[in-house]
């Protein structure tokens, strides 16, 4: 039977689906820009309801950015780090978005410390190795897992990367050999209106060069997380824990 806890975890707030089962696998998920820290906890859910053999075998990790929005307006919301919604936006409407794929976020590696931290606690209390741990995000989250899962010394099991975008460009290019041959689930909306589709096929093909393992989910839609690359999570802890080939 899944337990859903609240747990501080390193310098977090997270959320924990496990059972009493001490698990295989940690799968982290990190919320996106203006979210609630709780807005995945549906993910692990369903994926846990639609694939019931992962039950006792994985726990689902989700913490809770460290900036609160309230001030910005946004009751609840929550960042890794700010973002300037107006440059975003023009941006894109601009259709010139390649500037962000240079930038590095002041606060990235702030949160990039908290999250190498809070896994560094979380195989301290499985017994797990980094190697034991997945790593992805939505949106402002899956580049913060990007980001981290780079800077590992040891490569995660694996990286999800749901409506990602390239940012740090020449950091991420010199250290993306550190993914060779890890399997990477990504996907992105053809309309996205927020992060562009084709920024996401930067990423895509820097990864692949590289080496990565990456099945990229281009899907009809906008700033969203499809069902079919929900499937292709749970699928591929299947794969890790030898259910299927």
């Amino acid at each position: 039977m899944a337990n859903l806890e609240m747990r501080r975890v390193a310098e977090l707030d997270c959320q924990l689906i496990t059972s009493e089962q001490v698990p295989l696998y940690t799968m982290i998920l990190c919320h996106g820009f203006g979210a609630p820290g709780d807005d995945l906890v549906p993910v692990g859910a369903q994926l846990l309801t639609q694939f019931p053999e992962l039950l006792d075998q994985v726990q689902f990790l989700f913490p809770a950015a460290p900036l609160q929005l309230d001030c910005y307006g946004i009751p609840g919301g929550r960042a890794w780090w700010p973002l300037d919604v107006d440059r975003l936006t023009q941006s894109v409407q601009q259709r010139d978005f390649g500037a962000f794929r240079k930038e590095l976020p002041p606060q990235l590696p702030a949160a990039r410390d908290m999250l190498l931290k809070l896994i560094q606690e979380v195989c301290e209390s499985t017994g797990q190795s980094p190697g034991q741990i997945l790593l992805g995000g939505f949106s402002q989250g899956a580049m913060l897992a990007t980001d981290v899962a780079l800077h590992l010394s040891t490569p995660p099991a694996g990286l999800v990367i749901w409506s990602g975008t390239l940012l740090n460009e020449d950091e991420w290019t010199s250290l993306a050999t550190n993914l060779k041959d890890v399997p990477i689930i990504q996907s992105h909306g053809r309309e996205d209106p927020i992060l562009p589709y084709d920024a996401a096929l930067w990423l895509k093909e820097g990864l692949i060069a590289a080496g990565a393992n990456v099945n990229f989910i281009g899907f009809r839609g906008a700033h969203s997380i499809p069902r079919d690359a929900i499937s292709a999570v749970g699928q591929l802890l299947q794969r890790l824990l030898g259910i299927i080939e």
